[in-house]
């Protein structure tokens, strides 16, 4: 009986071995990656991801600024209806800037109501462009409200697509 025992004992530590020399590998791992337990920015719970779109607009033609405007909406709307983050900017340089010229802007009413619903949907001008208009037009664009101004459309885009920024070219 004592012999059946330390057999029975014996298979038991052997197999609690087996699985810590395998377990405590694994659990190491993922903790040192981050798979497996929460993050110091909180306790238990996951990192929600922001989803970050950046829409470039380089025409002057009225149905590729409404597609930006509608398609910014929408991908609003989409992640909203999902509980997840989502950060949007548009971005306009060359013939595009007229997007955001409160004179010539064909979809200011639609901007408007962007803004409205969307406040954080960033609006970018290429200020090299903008520069070139004031200089050729002789007087000072005024913008649509909302509308910040980057020293080059071109780089504004590159530099979000570096910092994992979709691109979207409507």
């Amino acid at each position: 009986m004592m012999i059946d025992t330390f057999r029975y004992r014996r298979k038991l530590l052997i197999a609690v071995a087996f699985t810590l020399a395998f377990a405590v590998p694994l659990l190491v791992t993922l903790a040192v990656t981050g798979e497996c337990f929460a993050n110091s920015k909180g306790a238990g719970t996951p990192n929600p991801q922001t989803h970050r779109i950046v829409f470039q607009v380089n025409s002057d033609d009225p149905t590729t600024m409404k597609h930006a405007i509608t398609n910014s909406l929408n991908a609003i709307k989409a992640y909203r209806e999902m509980n997840e983050a989502v950060a949007i900017e548009i971005v306009a340089y060359g013939p595009g800037v007229h997007m955001f010229r409160a004179d010539t802007s064909p979809v200011k009413d639609l901007l408007q109501f962007l803004r409205a619903s969307s406040p954080d949907v960033v609006l970018s001008m290429c200020g090299n462009t903008k520069l070139i208009m004031e200089k050729n037009e002789g007087h000072p664009l005024v913008l649509v409200e909302g509308t910040q101004v980057v020293p080059f459309g071109v780089v504004r885009l590159v530099t979000l697509q570096e910092a994992g920024w979709s691109y979207m070219r409507p």
